[in-house]
C-alpha cells in the first residue's frame, strides 16, 4: 500500500470468542448541544460538477474521510492491521468494543479504518491523514516513538480536559502516563499497554547443543557464547536473531540497539539523549560497543543470513516460522511474540511455552542492575482535525475499563499499564511469559521520544546496516552516526 492509497472501510465481525463484557460498564455518551439539522440549499449544478472534479483531483490525498460533513454520530477509528492476513487480534478486539459501544450508546456508531501495511509504512500514511480535516479520523492508533513528532507538527489534540474528569485515568502507572506527554505539559494519548523485552531461547535446539534448559546469561559474551556454541554443535539452524538496518525500522533501533546501548552504563544514566543539558550523545563508547555486538553478530554468521535479516518481513518471519519450526536458537525480540501462537491465532502454537525458554538480556558486562529492558507501546490519540473529538474519547473509556484492558493485554501479550489489574492475579495468569515480562519493568527504559526521535532511530538503522552488510567499520559506522545525529538534531548534541 501506497502512503496515498485509501483504506478500506471494514465493519468486522466479532469473532473473538472472548466472554462477554456486559455493557453496564461502559458509561454511555452524554447529550452534546444541539447540532444544526438545517437542509442544505439546493446544489447548483456548476457548483455540483466543480464539486466532482474537486473530489476526483484530491483523490490521490483523500484517505478515510472523516472531517467536515462528517456523521455526528459516528466515530471513525484508524488502526494499524497485521501485514499478515491470519493474525487479527486488533480487528477482533475493536470489533467486540465496537459492539458494546454501540449497545451502551444507541444511535450511536463506530467505524473502523484499518491501515495494512507495515510500521514505517503506517507511520507516514498516518501523517499524511492528520494534515487535513477531509481525512483526519476521530480516533488514531500511535506508536509512542512518533507521537511526540505528531504533536510537534500540531497533528494532535490535547486531552487533558477529558483525563481530568475520567476516574480511571489515576489506575495508569506513572510512567505509561509519560509516554504520551509532551514538552508542553499535556498529554496527547492513553496508553493501552506497554512492553518489556527480553530473550526467547528454543529448549530443544539448547539441549542438543549441551546447553542449559534454564539459561540465563550473566553478560554479553555469555549470550555469543551460547550462539557460537549453537553453530558448532546443531548445524542448520540459526543461532541468534537480532532485528538490524532500515528494512527492521524501529524493531532493529529498540529490540536490538537500544537493549544493548542501555546495557552499556550503570542503568542510572541514559546513554542516548542527556536530561542534563537536554542535548543527544555523540562519540560514546558504549554507542561504538552495541555497534560491535551486531557486527559480531553478521561477521561471525551467527545470525540469518544477511539478506534475510535485512528483508522487511524478517519480525513475522521470526515469530511466524523461525522459531515455531525450530530453526532459530536465540531470539532477542518483544514480550508480545505469543499473540500469534494462541488458539485462533495466525500461526497456533499450543506447546510453546514448554518449548521456549525465556531469558532476561544481560547487561554488557554483568554491571549493576544486571539485566535491561526496553519498553514502548502504543497510544490512542484523538487528532487535532477529528470532527467527533467527544465521540471519540467515549469510545477510549469503553476500551479502557479494567475489564476491557486486561481483555486487550491477554489477546495482545500486552504488558498492562493499568495498576489494578498488574495487581490481578488472574492477569499474571492469563498466559505463560506474563509474569516474567511484567517482573521486568522495574529494569526498563523508555526511549527520548522527543520531536528529533524518528530521525535519530533512522540514523541508528543506516549504521546498524552498515556493520551488518560489512560496508563499514565499526569506527566508521559511528562516525556517520555522529554526523546524522547533528544534522537530525540541529546540532544539539553532546560529546561524551
Amino acid at each position: 500500500m501506497t502512503g496515498l492509497d485509501h483504506p478500506s472501510y471494514v465493519h468486522w465481525a466479532d469473532n473473538s470468542g472472548h466472554d462477554d463484557v456486559s455493557h453496564k460498564e461502559v458509561e454511555p455518551v452524554r447529550p452534546t448541544a444541539a447540532r444544526s439539522r438545517t437542509a442544505a440549499p439546493p446544489r447548483h449544478p456548476l457548483t455540483t460538477a466543480c464539486a466532482v472534479l474537486g473530489l476526483l483531483a484530491s483523490a490521490a490525498l483523500s484517505a478515510c474521510g472523516s472531517g467536515s460533513g462528517s456523521d455526528p454520530d459516528t466515530v471513525k477509528v484508524s488502526f494499524k492491521q497485521s501485514t499478515d492476513n491470519s493474525v487479527r487480534v486488533m480487528d477482533t478486539y475493536l470489533a467486540e468494543m465496537k459492539k458494546q459501544f454501540e449497545k451502551a450508546n444507541p444511535g450511536k456508531k463506530v467505524e473502523l479504518v484499518p491501515i495494512k501495511a507495515p510500521d514505517s509504512e503506517y507511520y507516514t500514511k498516518v501523517q499524511q491523514m492528520l494534515r487535513s480535516p477531509r481525512t483526519a479520523p476521530d480516533l488514531v492508533y500511535e506508536d509512542t516513538f512518533l507521537i511526540n513528532s505528531d504533536i510537534t507538527s500540531g497533528y494532535l489534540k490535547p486531552l487533558d480536559a477529558y483525563l481530568d474528569s475520567w476516574k480511571d485515568w489515576d489506575r495508569f502507572i506513572g510512567t505509561a502516563k509519560t509516554a504520551a506527554r509532551a514538552e508542553d505539559g499535556k498529554t496527547y494519548g492513553v496508553p493501552d499497554g506497554t512492553d518489556t523485552r527480553g530473550l526467547w531461547f528454543s529448549k530443544g535446539i539448547f539441549a542438543k547443543a549441551g546447553l542449559p534448559a534454564d539459561w540465563q546469561p550473566k553478560d554479553w559474551d555469555d549470550v555469543l557464547s551460547a550462539a557460537r556454541t549453537v553453530k558448532k554443535k546443531v548445524p542448520g539452524v540459526i543461532p541468534l536473531n537480532v532485528y538490524t538496518g532500515k528494512p527492521a525500522g524501529e524493531a532493529a533501533t529498540m529490540q536490538t540497539f537500544q537493549m544493548l546501548l542501555y546495557g552499556t552504563n550503570d542503568g542510572r544514566t541514559d546513554p542516548l539523549y542527556d536530561e542534563t543539558s537536554k542535548k543527544w550523545i555523540a562519540g560514546s563508547k558504549g554507542f561504538r560497543d552495541a555497534l560491535a555486538f551486531v557486527e559480531t553478530v553478521y561477521e561471525e554468521k551467527l545470525g540469518p543470513d544477511v539478506s534475510d535479516a535485512l528483508d522487511p518481513n524478517i519480525q513475522t518471519h521470526v515469530r511466524g516460522e523461525l522459531l515455531p519450526e525450530g530453526r532459530l536458537a536465540i531470539a532477542l525480540d518483544g514480550s508480545w511474540l505469543p499473540q500469534d501462537w494462541g488458539k485462533g491465532a495466525g500461526h497456533e502454537w499450543p506447546t510453546w511455552s514448554e518449548e521456549l525458554g525465556l531469558a532476561a538480556m544481560p547487561t554488557q558486562h554483568g554491571q549493576a542492575p544486571g539485566k535491561v529492558s526496553m519498553s514502548g507501546g502504543w497510544t490512542w490519540a484523538i487528532p487535532a482535525k477529528a470532527a467527533n473529538p467527544d465521540l471519540a474519547f467515549e469510545f477510549i473509556k469503553v476500551m479502557q475499563t479494567k475489564a476491557n484492558a486486561q481483555k486487550w493485554y491477554a489477546a495482545n501479550a500486552g504488558i498492562a499499564v493499568r495498576e489494578d489489574v498488574a495487581e490481578d492475579p488472574a492477569y499474571l495468569k492469563a498466559q505463560p511469559g506474563i509474569e516474567f515480562f511484567t517482573g521486568l519493568v522495574p529494569a526498563t527504559h523508555y526511549r527520548p521520544a522527543y520531536p528529533a526521535y524518528p530521525k535519530v532511530s533512522t540514523a541508528i538503522q543506516e549504521a546498524m546496516e552498515g556493520v551488518t552488510t560489512g560496508d563499514l567499520s565499526v569506527a566508521e559506522a559511528a562516525k556517520g552516526y555522529d554526523e546524522e545525529l547533528r544534522a537530525a538534531t540541529d546540532d544539539q548534541v553532546i560529546e561524551k
